[in-house]
């Protein structure tokens, strides 16, 4: 074989492509006449086929409407629905939404602010739009409050807060204070979309959901029609240089009473309460206290990326933050061009957002019919008829904005903004059928980020310069109807994948039934690891398909596989290190799909990783103690810790002060168990036992992992070596092409050649 040739085979033994070269370098030898051509074609002929296994996995993954909460089901009116959920909880989220469109209701007196304050249109939108920026970096975290806390007790105590900052608003006298109350505002209000929205889908049934949705929705169009009259009214009859701090004062009422209202009149309801009731059934009910697990804190960084899995939010959301150019930064310019080419004043100005508003009032309760009804017959469809919606609202603002004529310009752009409302009636629904439980609330939060920080900050931005350059006719004609095609042609492509993503999350909820029944029969059933239907992707190339497994207290996995099999990625995923596109992962019985590694670390979820897992400057001693540094355990704890270490490691105390860098690789390697085990793990995980390692190094392992497995510890390790694995596990794993294609014992796997052919032919996993 020519020297380029061969150096060209070895330097392929890495990531994606070099496993699959190892794999065939592992079966034949290369020759003269097998080109570097036919190597790459072999190459990318796998990546194409793991492709191909992806799309026909998720191809199957299409369920029956019948698995969906609220498809299929008898139509539910939505006097029925209140019947169900109680009338209490939608008008006190009517009476929220109301109030929430008052700060916006501000921009009426846009024109007076910016002339009191002397600022030019940029600064003016992007003093009005940073709210929405801090709107959003709220929303993320009490989304994730939320998830954790009584989402209840979380709406009074913002409302509180964005009342004070709407009191200082208008005391502030230059742009920069301005700056500072409006992005407090924005705080306060942050709350609403993440936690009011998860606390209707918990309280209400899902065949009548679009129309509570439409119900509690109409607050806003009434904030909005009501909103500006009031304002404009407060402006003209305080008249003099500065109406709009009067209203300011009058608006900053408002959210103190709403806090008072929710804090007396809202009941917290069952997370996830009308989903789990359509998938478990009467098993939803029957669990008593004495089965229920307290389960990890969701991690907002993990609960986004999964998320970002779900290909119906991905267009959802970025259809949305398009259109919110539209929807959130041209009622201002609108107010702008209402003062400079027609020459309204505070009240009028006022009349016309008011009418602009008021033909929503009836779209949205045809909205909420046309879903509801829409949903139980085809859920996707119900992201086809928004993504229409909004277009035909672009096809709108394109007619309307050129108008010159004050009544049919208004009557035109009340037609796009109506189609706009009653397309984002349906955003809530789509988000609450596709997303996770356990989750919903930072899938909320999600598109309130997406609204109010891409298209109400930045769009705000954007128009405010074009309005500079040009007028706010142009700047609004400009930005207005693209953004209305483009979102709604984002939505649209979305709708082809609701079924799939729906079926993802009423398989969470499969999944959940059927581990109630079984802690509800035999409590002491309880695995100490489980996996279920686990999916992993690096980019768009998928290497975990459906992987599920359970491990016993006491027991020792051992998974086996060839090259690429995907051994290391799953445990990297189970301890958190990666985030499944798909799956649930228990320990002990308590859910940690959504937690972060050091969560899962601190339950007792302990990864030991291949390779360098030492501090080589510090001594063994130093190691044992930093390895628990962090642990808060006191110093006879820690003592009693090392003595179990140097009885498991004798060499230990004989080498107690010599640097790690100075121990050999198999040294290191039982200095990096020793110090996993000072955590004491519920469960412990191990890549690459023995790889690497003299025989001797790897016997001594080996007693080392037999008397753990007598002492009851639960062990999962990776291995390549088919003795290592008959000698140590009660159970083994063989994974191939990242399935699992064989599972039983010890003894099973030593009569199958076939396996132990594939294992001798692998070579380092990923």
């Amino acid at each position: 074989m020519p020297q380029d040739q061969s150096e060209t085979a070895e330097s392929g033994e890495s990531d994606t492509s070099g496993a699959c070269s190892q794999g065939v370098a592992a079966q034949q030898t290369f020759t003269a006449d097998r080109s570097v051509a036919e190597l790459t074609e072999e190459i990318l002929a796998e990546e194409s086929r793991l492709r191909d296994g992806q799309a026909a996995h998720n191809a199957e993954a299409v369920p029956p409407d019948g698995l969906t909460p609220g498809a299929g089901a008898e139509p539910m009116t939505l006097r029925e629905s209140l019947r169900a959920g109680g009338r209490v909880t939608v008008l006190v989220m009517f009476l929220l939404a109301f109030i929430d469109e008052l700060p916006r209701a501000i921009r009426v007196l846009a024109p007076d602010i910016q002339s009191s304050l002397d600022i030019s249109d940029t600064a003016l939108f992007g003093i009005l739009g940073f709210g929405g920026v801090t709107l959003v970096l709220g929303a993320v975290p009490l989304a994730a409050l939320a998830a954790r806390v009584r989402r209840v007790a979380v709406i009074p105590l913002a409302s509180v807060f964005w009342g004070a900052a709407a009191f200082l608003s208008g005391l502030v006298v230059n742009s920069f204070q301005l700056f500072l109350t409006s992005a407090a505002t924005g705080l306060g209000q942050s709350y609403r979309i993440p936690v009011t929205n998860s606390i209707l889908v918990d309280t209400y049934p899902a065949p009548a959901r679009s129309r509570i949705f439409a119900l509690e929705g109409l607050g806003r169009p009434v904030g909005q029609v009501l909103g500006p009259l009031m304002i404009g009214g407060i402006a003209a009859l305080v008249g003099g240089d500065s109406p709009w701090r009067a209203a300011f004062f009058a608006v900053a009422a408002a959210p103190l009473a709403a806090a008072a209202v929710s804090a007396v009149m809202l009941r917290e309801p069952p997370r996830g309460r009308f989903d789990n009731a359509a998938i478990l059934g009467d098993e939803a009910h029957e669990a008593d206290g004495s089965h229920e697990v307290d389960e990890l804190s969701v991690s907002i960084g993990v609960a986004y990326a999964r998320l970002h899995t779900i290909r119906t939010l991905r267009c959802l959301s970025v259809g949305v933050a398009v259109i919110g150019f539209a929807s959130i930064a041209v009622p201002v310019a609108f107010n702008l061009l209402l003062e400079d080419k027609y020459a309204l004043g505070p009240f009028d100005r006022g009349v016309v957002e008011a009418l602009t508003w008021a033909a929503a009032l009836l779209g949205l309760p045809l909205a909420g019919r046309l879903f509801d009804s829409r949903f139980r017959h085809d859920p996707g469809s119900v992201m086809r008829l928004a993504g229409l919606l909004l277009a035909a609202s672009g096809v709108a603002y394109a007619a309307a904005l050129p108008v010159k004529t004050l009544g049919l310009l208004v009557a035109l752009v009340a037609l796009a903004q109506t189609l706009a409302a009653m397309a984002f009636v349906a955003a809530p629904i789509v988000i609450a059928a596709v997303s996770p439980f356990r989750i919903r609330s930072q899938a909320f939060a999600l598109l309130t980020a997406l609204i109010f920080l891409v298209g109400g900050f930045f769009g705000g931005l954007v128009l405010g310069r074009v309005s500079d350059a040009f007028n706010e006719r142009t700047a609004m004609l400009v930005l207005a109807p693209p953004a209305a095609l483009i979102g709604g042609g984002l939505i649209l492509r979305g709708s082809r994948f609701v079924h799939h993503d729906i079926y993802r999350s009423v398989e969470e909820l499969n999944e959940e039934r059927r581990e109630l029944s079984r802690m509800t029969a035999d409590p002491g059933s309880v695995p100490a690891l489980q996996v279920s239907n686990l999916d992993f992707a690096y980019g768009g190339v998928q290497v975990l398909f459906d992987v599920s497994l359970e491990v016993a207290k006491g027991e020792v996995l051992a998974l086996l596989g060839p090259n690429s099999a995907g051994k290391t990625t799953l445990l990297r995923a189970i301890s958190g290190l990666e985030v499944p596109s798909r799956g649930i992962v228990r320990l002990g019985g308590r859910t940690i799909t959504y937690a972060t590694a050091e969560d899962r670390f601190a339950a007792g979820l302990v990864h030991l990783r291949g390779g360098a897992g030492v501090f080589e400057s510090l001594s063994v001693t130093d190691n044992l103690k930093v390895s628990v540094l962090e642990s808060k355990l006191d110093e006879a704890e820690v003592e009693e810790r090392s003595d179990r270490a140097l009885i498991l490691f004798p060499w230990l105390a004989d080498r107690a002060s010599i640097k790690a860098s100075d121990l050999s690789g198999g040294q290191q390697q039982q200095l990096a168990l020793a110090m996993a085990l000072m955590h004491d793990p519920a469960v412990l995980l191990i890549d690459e036992l023995s790889l690497g390692l003299a025989p001797v190094v790897v016997q001594e392992l080996l007693e080392v992992i037999e008397r753990l497995r007598a002492e009851g510890q639960t062990m999962v390790i990776v291995e390549q070596s088919i003795n290592v694995a008959l000698a140590l596990a009660d159970r083994v794993i063989f994974l191939e092409k990242g399935s699992i294609h064989f599972e039983g014992s010890a003894q099973q796997l030593a009569e199958r050649d076939d396996i132990a052919q594939a294992v001798l032919l692998g070579g380092e996993d990923r």
